[in-house]
């Protein structure tokens, strides 16, 4: 192996945290984890306008609940910082004076109302709109001179003739004919880096070896190989992601899934089943194999093994991922994580929850095979926090029940044989054999009794097994919703 590798995730704080950005990070972290290197996270918050503290916190907020960490950024400090490119402004008008005195770059005075017409004039001749190079041509005794008296300027970066080649991980050898390259902006006029300038000083001064990022990108790479050989340096690799596709094979948009990873925090998904899907938007364990662990992720995961073409957004995938990481949890963790779901849902206090919560596990696990996301308990569970006389009756378990003839006898009948055997803590598995002997014992099919019974206990037609929902509500709960149900169905009251 050789030195261990340097990458980084480099967010602007102007928005929330998009699912592809998290993807970039996801991916850098597992490169640097396999080869012993360092992951770095730097904040791009040169955008003063947009750029806030609030976001910045929310990024980081969002990768830990991804699992990330990191190895150098603002929050842990390091050895390269600071890790806010903010606050790295004296080193890029630092090399920016230097690229100006060693004529690699030049002062462009031209107003932004020249720039804006000669733009316009280009796309009426249906020419690619560039730089004119007008200021280019300025003896640099004069540009300098203009310069002192106050006169506002850009600088630009002096694009060279030729040709710029680079070694990309994921698409392999990239050519660009530098005539394509605009003399871009390197400083703003005012002083504020463009992002070009600034994340190219800053990855070099920070000994990134390795830009993993997102395919919008790669037409931004030519200008920074040109800028790290003007500087003296040697490039680093650079690798770029396929776009994040919706189902309809175009760019991912809040039509055709989420776009922000807070969105499937918000709504439930697991943070392994985000982590899991991610890796799959443009990459492959085995090719076979789509449940992983980060363990696999990070022992067989290479920037040169993601796909060029884009990678679709399966949100049925998704789903189904959330489905499986949920069964295979453990009940205890299931319950801690589903707790904010409940608490939102204004079924009980926390301490309410808390006081009793070994009920609470068994409550989340009568349930776990039935749920998807964590915000899909508390319609799962729900009837078991409620008072009994605010159980709501899904019309569906209303009319299955009022079908059966002598309903509302047979259930007042099994109430009364029911009672004592509750009272005693009779195994369900017993009881359950039992009230099906009970049955038959009076010429009735079993629906005749579980149907109203089911209604009665919980006011859904369907759900866990009878006797698990007798155990959690109790004996007196039972006979209660028993006597409940009976007047409620009888009188027709639903909802």
């Amino acid at each position: 192996m050789s030195d261990p590798t340097r990458v980084r995730y480099a967010p602007s704080p102007t928005g929330r945290q998009h699912v592809g950005g998290a993807r970039t990070a996801l991916f850098n972290w597992a490169w640097a984890r396999r080869r012993g290197g360092r992951f770095i996270l730097r904040i791009e918050d040169t955008d003063r306008e947009r750029s806030t503290r609030g976001y910045e916190e929310a990024l980081l907020d969002g990768l830990r609940w991804l699992g990330l960490d990191w190895d150098e950024g603002p929050d842990v400090g390091g050895d390269f910082g600071p890790y806010r490119q903010s606050e790295r402004g004296a080193r890029h008008l630092e090399l920016a004076e230097r690229l100006l005195s060693e004529g690699l770059a030049y002062r462009c005075f031209c107003p932004s109302e020249r720039l804006a017409a000669l733009r316009e004039d280009q796309q009426a001749r249906k020419q690619t709109p560039a730089y004119d190079r007008r200021c280019a041509a300025l003896p640099a005794e004069e540009s300098a001179a203009r310069a002192a008296a106050g006169e506002p300027f850009a600088v630009r970066f002096r694009v060279p003739e030729g040709e710029t080649r680079f070694r990309d991980r994921v698409r392999g050898e990239v050519v660009f004919q530098n005539a394509e390259v605009d003399d871009w902006i390197m400083v703003r006029t005012g002083g504020p880096p463009t992002y070009n300038f600034a994340a190219t000083c800053d990855d070099a001064d920070m000994g990134i070896d390795l830009v993993l990022r997102g395919e919008e990108h790669l037409v931004n790479t030519p200008k920074q190989v040109l800028l790290y050989r003007a500087l003296g340096l040697e490039p680093p690799e650079f690798g770029h992601l396929p776009l994040m596709l919706g189902a309809d094979g175009k760019k991912l948009s809040k039509r055709t899934g989420d776009t922000a990873l807070e969105d499937y925090r918000d709504r439930g998904y697991p943070p392994e089943a985000v982590f899991n899907f991610l890796c799959l938007q443009g990459w492959a364990l085995d090719g076979e194999t789509e449940v992983f662990s980060v363990e696999e992720l990070v022992g067989s995961f290479d920037p040169a093994q993601v796909s060029k073409g884009g990678a679709v957004f399966d949100l049925d995938k998704f789903d189904w991922l959330a489905g499986e990481y949920i069964r295979a949890d453990s009940p205890e963790r299931l319950a801690e994580r589903c707790l904010p779901f409940l608490l939102r849902a204004g079924l009980a206090s926390e301490e309410e929850l808390r006081s009793r919560w070994d009920w609470v596990v068994r409550a989340v696990a009568s349930a776990q095979e039935r749920i998807g996301l964590y915000s899909e308990l508390p319609g799962k569970i729900g009837y078991l926090l409620a008072a009994d006389e605010e159980v709501p009756f899904d019309p569906k378990a209303a009319k299955n029940a009022r079908k059966h003839e002598g309903f509302a006898e047979l259930l007042a009948e099994y109430a009364e044989w029911v009672g004592p055997r509750l009272e005693a803590g009779e195994d369900p598995e017993v009881l359950s054999e039992a009230t099906k002997e009970w049955v038959g014992e009076r010429g009735r099919k079993i629906p005749a009794l579980f149907q109203p019974l089911r209604c009665a206990l919980s006011g859904q037609p369907g759900g866990p097994d009878l006797f698990e929902i007798m155990g959690l509500l109790g004996p007196a709960r039972v006979l209660s919703r028993i006597e409940r149900g009976v007047a409620r169905l009888r009188g027709g009251a639903e909802g």
